[in-house]
């Protein structure tokens, strides 16, 4: 574990029991799974694992509080989410520490997540008190059109590992908003995370059987009963287009309302226009945030081959300067992956793409001893068949392609079945306009490697998912609209 002075006491301060009903307990039989640190292997403790049956319990409790909790004024509703963020803020130290603890990423990072998790409590405590509808005379003037909004009940939330605050604050705090109860199930590598929030919730003044979370290594024992059972009404996941076509699946038999965070595979498009240093910048920002372990993260780097090596060698400077160590320690840059399973992955891509033709610059391996670390990579000569150039790497690899022209460029970006985000870098404003409108993503990062925004609707297109998360358009996945047909 890291010598960080404060690791042990957030450790034996953080809650690892279920929680249900506004209670902490233990799992049915006491059963418990282990949470590891990534950057050494080693268990940090051990948490409640939830069965089917805690599974159930906590779908009861959300179930029997939902008509208590929609009527509660929004005003309230408000109160509790601003209570949230500022809990959040005066609690960001440890709260950055026990996510650096069990998921890998630098404090600095853990530290920004915080913020930004906060954020999304601080935004829907202002969309609480816009729920609105409408009412208007019918076309034909003898009667009348009441249009209203209202929550759509007991949501189930499958959270993943690798931002394990923020995307939970992210469908948290519009069903908070919304007046829905929730049953939420993190990701089994990072749930201390997530119990922490439940706590600060609780403490946030947030009524018992709201909010219930239950860790558990079964994920997919667990949901399924949850997904089939009538009483639910929403389903909202964030992870792999894999996982997430089975629980579409899953979910039509009840005609669950679903919203589908799913996978990337992110083109950074570089235009010999642009200012390079300042795209070197924001490439750094667009692929290493996380250690590349996000759906956002700039996963194939297509550059136009007037300025192709000299975008290569300023990337391959910065990520060469980049320092691996424990997240929590000082002068850590990046930290690990967040398991064997994952490091494997990307060796496993990375060395694909050597094979066909493609040259490490720097990195391209494994970094030997204790933890799952694999070494800041950038690709040049990467081929067109390529796996990585088609599958989502998840990692802090950095693959070169060229192109040669405007249309080149659009065709490489969109041959995909992804389109959650681009990232396109031009001073051409004519060309930035054609190219947004032409390429195939639900967000784009025009001069700039970082889109996520509590204010702004987070999502994609094609197999990247459904629905949006954030903005305006968050709060709308949570509620119903009820047209009352009145007769004067």
């Amino acid at each position: 574990m890291s010598t960080h002075p404060d690791a042990r006491r957030v450790l034996d301060d953080a809650p690892t029991q279920l929680y249900v009903g506004g209670s902490w307990r233990d799992a049915d039989g006491g059963a418990t799974m282990p949470v590891e640190d990534p950057a050494t292997g080693e268990e940090l403790c051990r948490v409640a694992d939830a069965s089917v049956a805690d599974g159930r319990a906590a779908l009861d409790a959300a179930v029997a509080a939902q008509a208590d909790w929609r009527g509660v004024p929004p005003q309230e509703r408000s109160e509790i989410l601003h209570r949230a963020f500022v809990l959040m803020q005066e609690r960001s130290d440890d709260l950055a520490l026990l996510m650096t603890l069990e998921m890998g990423k630098s404090l600095a990072e853990s530290k920004g997540e915080i913020a930004y998790a906060a954020e999304f409590f601080r935004w829907f405590s202002g969309e609480a008190l816009r729920i609105d509808g409408y009412f208007k005379q019918a076309a034909n003037g003898q009667s009348r059109v009441l249009v209203m909004k209202q929550p759509v009940g007991p949501c189930l939330f499958i959270t993943p590992w690798n931002f394990p605050a923020a995307m939970g604050t992210r469908k948290i705090g519009p069903a908070i908003a919304a007046g829905c109860t929730m049953v939420v199930k993190p990701a089994e590598q990072t749930p201390l995370s997530m119990l922490a929030l439940a706590r600060l919730l609780e403490d946030a003044g947030l009524p018992a059987g709201v909010l219930n979370v239950v860790p558990t290594s079964s994920s997919a024992d667990l949901a399924a009963p949850l997904i089939s059972d009538p009483r639910l009404r929403k389903l909202s996941f964030t992870g792999s287009t894999e996982v997430g076509r089975t629980l579409i699946s899953q979910a039509s038999e009840q005609v669950l309302k679903v919203s589908m965070e799913l996978g990337g595979n992110a083109p950074f498009v570089v235009f010999e226009d642009a200012d390079l240093d300042a795209a070197v910048d924001q490439a750094m920002v667009a692929k290493m945030r996380n250690m590349g372990e996000a759906c956002t993260s700039a996963n194939r780097f297509h550059v136009q081959d007037t300025v192709a090596e000299e975008f290569a060698a300023k990337l391959a400077d910065r990520m060469r300067a980049l320092t691996l160590g424990h997240g929590a320690d000082e002068g850590t840059d990046i930290g690990p992956l967040i398991d064997a399973d994952q490091r494997g992955k990307v060796t496993e891509l990375v060395d694909d793409a050597v094979a066909k033709g493609a040259t490490a610059v720097v990195g391209g391996g494994v970094r030997e001893g204790a933890g799952y670390f694999f070494e800041p990579t950038v690709l040049t000569g990467v081929t067109a068949d390529a796996r990585l150039l088609k599958e989502e790497i998840f990692g802090p690899v950095a693959p070169i392609a060229t192109f040669h022209d405007e249309a080149e460029a659009i065709a490489a970006a969109n041959d995909t079945e992804f389109g959650l985000v681009s990232y396109l870098f031009t001073r051409d404003l004519s060309r930035a306009l054609r190219v947004s409108e032409a390429l195939e993503t639900g967000m784009i990062g025009l001069n700039q490697g970082l889109v996520s925004n509590a204010g702004a609707p987070f999502g994609g297109v094609k197999q990247s998912g459904l629905g949006r998360e954030g903005g305006n358009e968050g709060l709308a996945e949570y509620l119903e609209t009820k047209y009352v047909a009145v007769k004067l």
